[in-house]
């Protein structure tokens, strides 16, 4: 199934429609990303790599918020609807939550979080990888970085973006077995983070075709 802007951004999927989807073992952990224009557009990059899901931590706006949720719902255009997507308080629970979810089925819906949710899609977002590490990079400039395109990307792997002025968060680069590294060429040193993860997504793509 391909849809159009338009049609997603009122379409509700049924369970059984995103439960056929095809899902990479890849999860995006976003660590405190405050503007929701970003927040909205890393869905619709989870959704173009189909991934397994996507933790919001901490302060990151989220789709459900009574105030702001409207925001990510239009930036998202509707996708965030199809995304297995949870919010926790820190990096760290995160990736408890993700090692969990590795080994055994999922235990909430796409497109709501686990207070909202109404259903459990069975299996969902479950890849048998009992037997290995989960594969945890951070995207963030460090003294300790690598560059992107040198890096081993193996699944199943949490790639962690941080906020917007700080970047990635002391605990999430602490917690990360490898830092990468865009190169930058101009006067600025860094980059947006939705387009950070796009290049860095696209190189674990490579991986996964």
């Amino acid at each position: 199934m391909k849809l159009r802007a338009d049609k997603l951004r009122e379409y509700t999927p049924s369970p059984e429609e995103i439960a056929v989807i095809k899902r990479k073992p890849i999860y995006i952990i976003v660590d405190n990303v405050l503007d929701t224009y970003n927040v909205g557009a890393i869905f619709r990059l989870a959704d173009a790599a189909a991934v397994a899901g996507v933790w919001l931590i901490g302060q990151t706006a989220t789709p459900d918020d009574p105030l702001i949720g409207h925001k990510i719902h239009k930036a998202s255009i509707g996708i965030w609807r199809w995304i297995p997507w949870k919010h926790v308080a820190t990096v760290g629970k995160a990736l408890e939550d993700i090692k969990l979810e590795i080994t055994r089925p999922s235990t909430y819906e796409a497109g709501k979080s686990p207070r909202k949710r109404h259903t459990t899609i069975s299996r969902f977002g479950y890849f048998p990888f009992s037997n290995q590490k989960l594969n945890i990079i951070a995207v963030e400039q460090s003294p300790n970085s690598i560059p992107y395109t040198e890096a081993k990307y193996d699944f199943p792997l949490a790639l962690i973006l941080g906020h917007e002025t700080e970047g990635v968060s002391k605990e999430g680069l602490d917690l990360a077995d490898a830092i990468v590294e865009i190169p930058m060429y101009g006067v600025n040193n860094s980059m947006n983070v939705m387009v950070s993860l796009a290049i860095v997504l696209w190189k674990v793509m490579e991986k996964s075709t």
